[in-house]
């Protein structure tokens, strides 16, 4: 696979970038800086709820599967709506879809902090995703348009790093507000935070964002059969691992090869869609090697890195007794490595290419591999205080992963495909994140189930699984260099 067009000539390469004056450079940016601040309040979603579940279980009764669902379905929801989104914003305008977007996930997050039962509050996730899922390929897309060529690695290294801190620091953000709030009823404000940000974000979205470019076509087909496939799909894929304390049944496992194979249909209806309109899920960005191990990395990597917070904050509230906010104060190493290195990851992505994602691989590996040996070697000791360095080393080879590899993913993608592209690639990150989420709490609660109450056994092998699924995106990692050398040889 080389990074080439595709065959039908209709993929090109980034354009160099234009001149501008100095009023309409600061005009791009303003509107980058709205959209970067709505994606830190969507993606921190991802995680500031994780700190909150032990609450969230104790105010509500909820179940192992609830509480699974609470996290995975918003991620769920999120991927699955982030294409037809982003070719929405392409069609009708990125403004109208991110103002669209942001209301609905204002309301979407008063709706789950008024929860009363467990069905409530997953409901209220499941819409609260979809509505993230409208806002953000509008911000990648807006990146796409507003700036060309190398100019890209700024905007998408600092939308990298709002991905990274924004989902490393929603622990820490959730624990103070449950202290705040109190143990019964703090839990709400954590969804409540977003109602005033969300409002904020409506009206300087309506104000700095741009209307839709000039030249635009203004009806573009939605493909709802290709998002039904890949929902049904994912979902069968996921219910046997969530609901597995829940359904004793063996048959069970067999939703996992149905779900597979609608995503195979799924694959076959998108290639025949491309033949006559088209198609929502440009599959012809797979023939840039860049996008295809790109994507590929993000999707795995998502599925061991998100799950990493939700089973270390149950460890430490509902197995040794801390306070959310304790337990918040935990990750704090990790967030702070990770903003740490997002910041340097972005400015030398462009020195150094694909291996300086492999080496922040290596290093989130070798930081959750030593977190497990430090909580084995000293059992006794205050886990917040022998898991700090570990944690910290892998927030720093995190912050070199997401957005160097943000940056080199989407970095041949034409503006056309810039919505599709971008929101492709985010749709891998959140089902990696609904996939992690829902494999490795299920390694949590049966390890849990099988050791008798046994917390410390439960984390290690959850967290064993979390680290063996980044290793696999370090393989990925690994191909994409060595391909590359040898393209580049030849």
């Amino acid at each position: 696979m080389r990074d080439r067009p595709s065959a039908g000539g209709t993929m090109s390469t980034a354009q160099p970038p234009q001149p501008v004056d100095a009023a309409e450079n600061r005009r791009r940016w303003q509107a980058v800086g709205v959209g970067l601040v709505a994606a830190f309040m969507t993606l921190l979603d991802v995680s500031i709820v994780n700190v909150a579940v032990p609450s969230i279980d104790r105010a509500l009764h909820a179940s192992p599967s609830d509480l699974q669902w609470v996290l995975s379905g918003y991620a769920l929801t999120f991927g699955l709506v982030l294409v037809p989104a982003g070719r929405f914003g392409d069609a009708r305008g990125r403004r109208n879809a991110f103002v669209l977007g942001i209301a609905l996930f204002t309301a979407t997050s008063a709706l789950a902090g008024l929860a009363t039962s467990p069905t409530w509050l997953v409901a209220a996730r499941l819409l609260q995703g979809a509505a993230a899922g409208v806002v953000n390929p509008q911000v990648t897309g807006l990146i796409q348009e507003l700036f060309r060529g190398p100019e890209r690695a700024r905007p998408f290294g600092l939308l990298g790093a709002t991905i990274g801190i924004s989902t490393a620091i929603g622990p820490l953000l959730g624990g103070l507000l449950i202290a705040i709030g109190g143990e019964a009823h703090g839990w709400r404000w954590v969804f409540f935070v977003n109602v005033p940000v969300g409002i904020v974000a409506m009206i300087l979205g309506w104000r700095l964002l741009p209307e839709r470019a000039a030249g635009r076509a203004g009806r573009r087909r939605l493909d709802p059969i290709g998002v039904l496939l890949l929902g049904v799909g994912v979902v069968l894929v996921l219910l046997p691992l969530v609901q597995e304390q829940q359904w004793r049944t063996p048959w069970k496992w067999a939703l996992i090869p149905a779900g597979l194979a609608v995503l195979v249909a799924f694959g076959l209806w998108e290639r025949w869609y491309e033949r006559h309109r088209e198609p929502l899920f440009d599959l012809r960005l797979f023939t840039f090697q860049s996008y295809t191990l790109g994507s590929i990395i993000a999707l795995v990597y998502f599925g061991g890195f998100t799950a990493i917070f939700f089973i270390f904050t149950l460890f430490l509230q509902n197995g040794l007794g801390y306070s959310a906010l304790i337990a918040g104060l935990a990750i704090t190493p990790f967030a702070l490595g990770s903003a740490a290195a997002s910041a340097l990851g972005g400015r030398i992505v462009n020195r150094f290419g694909r291996p300086l994602v492999a080496i922040g691989l290596l290093g989130v590996v070798l930081g959750l591999a030593a977190t497990v040996l430090a909580l084995r070697f000293w059992p006794h000791a205050p886990a917040p205080w022998v898991t700090a360095g570990p944690l910290l080393i892998a927030g720093i080879g995190s912050g070199l992963v997401i957005a160097p590899n943000q940056t080199l993913t989407l970095a041949q993608v034409p503006v056309p495909q810039a919505g599709s592209g971008a929101g492709m690639l985010q749709t891998g990150q959140r089902i990696g994140a609904a996939a992690g989420i829902a494999a490795v709490g299920s390694m949590f609660f049966s390890s849990l189930a099988d050791n008798h109450g046994n917390w410390a056994t439960a984390f290690e092998m959850s967290l064993l699984l979390a680290t063996g699924i980044i290793a696999l995106a370090l393989v990925a990692a690994l191909i994409d260099i060595f391909r590359s050398r040898n393209h580049t040889k030849t």
